[in-house]
């Protein structure tokens, strides 16, 4: 018999809260169980097996990161919307760690098409079109941006600029403000 109230949904919502918690490694079908105060067996009715669970949290943390940036680039262009879409991928890393995490999973190519990872393509493409890039130079820079991003955001949550000053929040406008000029005077390529 499925236990009254268990979804799919439930759980990975309940998982995600689990994964910002204790991280999103920790995150396993028993300590989900623990929660729901259930036998993992009844776990299975909802989700195939902890790798399962953790591909639906990374779904879900992908929607959620992208339905922030569109919401947050809406009417905005240029730097204006390079730094709005900075500040939700920080943000959301800050607030929701164990979620972000996930985000990064890499993903089978079912899941990935079924993804909001195309979105998050889509809306950096948009903002890239403001600094009239495209092809190539446009996919450059979609790598440079995220890097840099996922750099900054991975050593700050790992606390790297807790012990010297400036604040980091000092640095990260002038690393938007550095990214804004680059994008504005990219490079042509070397022969």
């Amino acid at each position: 018999m499925v236990r009254a109230g268990l979804t799919a949904e439930r759980l990975t919502q309940a998982g995600a809260e689990l994964a910002d918690e204790v991280g999103f490694d920790a995150v396993t079908l028993s300590a989900l169980a623990r929660r729901f105060d259930v036998q993992v067996a009844s776990l299975y009715s909802h989700v195939r097996n902890s790798q399962d669970l953790k591909v639906r949290i990374a779904l879900l943390a992908l929607a959620e990161l992208a339905d922030r940036a569109a919401a947050a680039l809406a009417g905005r262009a240029g730097k204006d919307a390079l730094a709005a879409f900075a500040d939700v991928y920080r943000d959301y890393a800050r607030t929701h760690p164990g979620r972000y995490a996930a985000a990064r999973l890499r993903l089978g190519p079912e899941a990935a098409a079924a993804s909001a990872g195309g979105r998050h393509a889509q809306l950096m493409r948009a903002i890239l079109r403001g600094y009239d890039l495209t092809g190539p130079d446009q996919t450059h820079a979609v790598r440079l941006l995220g890097s840099v991003f996922h750099g900054y955001v991975s050593l700050e949550l790992a606390g790297g600029f807790s012990h010297s000053a400036p604040d980091s929040q000092e640095s990260w406008e002038r690393i938007v403000d550095a990214l804004d000029s680059l994008l504005r005077n990219w490079p042509e390529p070397t022969p």
